[in-house]
C-alpha cells in the first residue's frame, strides 16, 4: 500500500519530481526520461510508471529551457519505439510461458483486456493503445504472443510512438507553463489520466450493456 501511495504521489507531482531530477542530474536527465518511458512501454511488469504525464511535464520544462525540445522529442520517441519493440519480442519468444507461469506476477485481466482491444482493432491496436494506460504496456506483448506480422507491428509502432510522444510533449511545451496549469499541475495530470482511461470505460460500459441486452 505504501509503495502504491508513493507511485501515485510521484505521478501526481511529476512536475516537482522532474524538476528535482533536472537539478540533481542535469544532462543525464535525458537518460532518466529515456529509461522511464522505455520501461513503461517495454516491460509488462511496469505499467504503473508515468507515461502521458511525464511527456507533458518534459514538454513544460523544455519550454522553460531545461531541455532542448527537439532532443527531448527524439529521446522520448526512441524510448517509446524501442520499448514496444523489446516488449513485442519478449511476447514473441517468452510470452505464453510467462502467462502460464503462476509464479510470474502478470495480471491475467490486463492480458484479457488487451486481447479484447486487439480483437476489436487488429493491428491498429499498437497505434491506439499508445493513448490508453495499462493497455499501452500490454499491447506489444500480446502482439508478440499472437505472432503479429513484424512488418505491420513496426509500421504502427513507428506512427503510434511518434504521435503519442509529440502530442503530449508539445501540449506540455505550449500549455504547461500557463499560470493556471502551473498552479494546478496535479489537477491537470489527473485530468490527463482520466481522459486516457475514457476509452477503457467506454468499452467496459458498451460490453456491459451488450451483455444485458442478451
Amino acid at each position: 500500500m505504501e509503495i502504491l501511495s508513493g507511485i501515485v504521489g510521484f505521478i501526481l507531482h511529476i512536475d516537482t519530481h522532474l524538476g528535482q531530477i533536472i537539478n540533481d542530474y542535469g544532462t543525464l536527465s535525458y537518460l532518466i526520461l529515456f529509461a522511464i518511458i522505455f520501461a513503461e512501454t517495454g516491460f509488462v511488469f511496469t505499467p504503473f510508471l508515468p507515461g502521458d504525464s511525464l511527456l507533458f511535464a518534459a514538454g513544460a520544462f523544455a519550454a522553460l529551457g531545461s531541455f532542448n525540445i527537439l532532443l527531448v522529442l527524439g529521446v522520448l520517441w526512441l524510448a517509446a519505439f524501442l520499448g514496444d519493440t523489446v516488449n513485442y519480442w519478449i511476447g514473441h519468444f517468452f510470452g505464453q510461458a510467462l502467462i502460464d507461469n503462476p509464479k510470474i506476477p502478470l495480471k491475467k485481466e490486463h492480458i484479457e483486456k488487451t486481447q479484447k482491444f486487439y480483437d476489436k482493432y487488429g493491428g491498429k491496436t499498437i497505434f491506439l493503445a499508445r493513448f490508453v494506460p495499462i493497455v499501452r504496456t500490454f499491447a506489444p506483448f500480446v502482439a508478440g504472443v499472437g505472432k503479429m506480422h513484424y512488418g505491420n507491428f513496426i509500421k504502427y509502432n513507428l506512427m503510434g510512438g511518434l504521435v503519442w510522444v509529440s502530442g503530449f510533449t508539445l501540449l506540455g511545451y505550449f500549455f504547461g507553463n500557463i499560470e493556471f496549469v502551473k498552479k494546478n499541475f496535479s489537477l491537470v495530470v489527473l485530468v490527463i489520466i482520466l481522459l486516457s482511461v475514457v476509452p477503457i470505460i467506454y468499452e467496459f460500459t458498451k460490453a456491459k450493456l451488450s451483455k444485458n441486452k442478451k
